[in-house]
C-alpha cells in the first residue's frame, strides 16, 4: 500500500481499489482530480462536469457488482458516475460513464445505508444514454 500510494497510483489508505479507480479513470478521460474531502465527486473535466468515480472488484468469494454506497443523489451532487468492474487481477470487466438521471433511474434508495444502492451490472452498458468506456480503460 506505501508504494502503491509513493507512486501516485492510490489517494489514501482506504480501499486500493475505489484510489486505483479514481486514477486510472481520472488518467484516461482527462479528468482533474479534487481533495479527498470534496463530498459528491471526485473529479472534473475541463468543461466543469463533475464525475463521481466508483470501482468494485468481482471475486469467486463475492460476485456482486453492487458499487458503493451513493449519498445524497436528491442534490446531483454529480453529473456521471464513472463505474468500473473488475475481475480478481483487477483487469477491467466493463466499465461505463452513466448520467445521473440514469443513475437515479436505475438506483434504489436504501434507508438502512441512507443511500441510493446501484448494482451495475453488464447490461448497464446497453442504454443508449450510457457511454462504454471499457475499450478506453482496459488498454490503459
Amino acid at each position: 500500500m506505501s508504494a502503491l500510494k509513493e507512486r501516485g497510483v492510490i489517494r489514501s489508505s482506504n480501499n486500493p481499489v475505489a484510489d486505483y479507480t479514481e486514477s486510472l479513470v481520472s488518467k484516461v478521460l482527462g479528468l482533474s482530480l479534487v481533495g479527498q474531502s470534496q463530498a459528491g465527486f471526485d473529479a472534473t473535466d475541463p468543461s466543469g462536469r463533475r464525475y463521481q468515480i466508483k470501482g468494485r472488484r468481482l471475486t469467486a468469494h463475492n460476485t456482486s457488482p453492487q458499487l458503493s454506497a451513493i449519498r445524497n443523489l436528491d442534490q446531483r451532487p454529480f453529473d456521471f458516475l464513472a463505474a468500473v468492474a473488475y475481475d480478481t487481477n483487477l483487469s477491467v470487466l466493463y466499465a461505463a460513464l452513466i448520467p445521473i438521471e440514469v443513475v437515479a433511474e436505475l438506483s434504489r434508495f436504501s434507508k438502512h445505508s441512507n443511500s441510493h444502492v446501484l448494482i451495475f451490472r453488464r447490461n448497464i452498458l446497453d442504454n443508449p444514454r450510457v457511454t462504454n468506456i471499457t475499450q478506453s480503460l482496459a488498454a490503459a
